[in-house]
């Protein structure tokens, strides 16, 4: 059963519906920096005013089906939002759900955000509504890696296990 007392913040929240996560601090960083093997840690964020996220749940739950830790936002996140939580959480990878078309700025700002804050260590993805001509300029931005709408759910599991 998961703890709800912290339902009061989105990724609470997200904890408690999702399942996994922890309101310790995260251990994923410590077990690495002990020379353990800790599970691939990935917050999944939504930027921007878009207030669809099924498709972000729905690779949500196949990435924590194969064994992968998970942190979702929530709805509506700033990108420094998003940088503060993936530093909070001390994921290894923040994956952008965006549907808006403001694909290239809002992953520009997080980057940009994670630079300025000393973690671009952090990876970045980017998954929704992403037109063929946009993925070279996010990917020399410095997006890791961009799944377009229809990217079949076990080739995002594939790259997030072999990152």
């Amino acid at each position: 059963m998961s703890d709800t007392s912290d339902l009061g913040s989105s990724a609470g929240f997200a904890r408690a519906i999702l399942g996994g996560g922890s309101n310790e601090p995260a251990s994923a960083g410590e077990e690495r920096r002990k020379g353990g093997k800790a599970p691939l840690r990935v917050l999944i964020a939504k930027p921007g005013l878009d207030g669809h996220d099924r498709g972000a749940k729905v690779v949500a739950q196949a990435l924590r089906d194969a064994g992968v830790e998970v942190v979702y936002s929530g709805l509506k996140r700033t990108p420094e939002e998003i940088v503060q939580e993936a530093i909070q959480e001390d994921v290894d990878v923040i994956g952008l759900s965006i549907l808006s078309g403001a694909h290239v700025l809002l992953s520009r700002k997080v980057l940009d955000g994670l630079r300025a804050h000393g973690a671009d260590e952090i990876k970045v993805v980017v998954g929704g509504i992403i037109p063929p001509r946009d993925v070279e300029s996010l990917t020399q931005a410095g997006v890791h890696r961009v799944f377009p709408m229809g990217t079949p759910l076990p080739d995002i599991v594939t790259a997030f296990k072999n990152r």
